[in-house]
């Protein structure tokens, strides 16, 4: 894959995602959907997954940040990549996509 390929698909998402409904709901909607927006290339738009991955919308807040957390800490042991992406993510960050995730299913 080129490496300028990586680059305009993040780009492409980041786009879709400013331009979106779901971005300006509420304040900090707009953050919180970018930050989502990276789980969107493996779990579906709105983390709604078609494929053998786990869809997050839906699920339970308190669901979402214990298996966050699981990732981020190493103690997950059915994890691929999670682990080493939720090492960049703060608490503040898990609790913010644990609710948007789990608000998502309702609106």
């Amino acid at each position: 894959m080129p490496p300028l390929l990586p680059s305009l698909y993040r780009a492409f998402w980041l786009a879709l995602l400013l331009a979106s409904p779901f971005a300006s709901a509420q304040p900090g909607a707009l953050d919180t959907a970018v930050l989502a927006g990276t789980c969107f290339n493996c779990h579906g738009p709105d983390g709604r997954s078609a494929g053998a991955l786990p869809s997050l919308q839906g699920r339970s807040p308190a669901e979402l940040r214990q298996r966050l957390h699981a990732f981020q800490r190493g103690q997950a042991p059915d994890a691929t990549v999670m682990t080493r992406l939720m090492k960049g993510y703060d608490d503040a960050q898990i609790e913010a996509l644990a609710q948007w995730f789990a608000r998502k299913e309702g609106q």
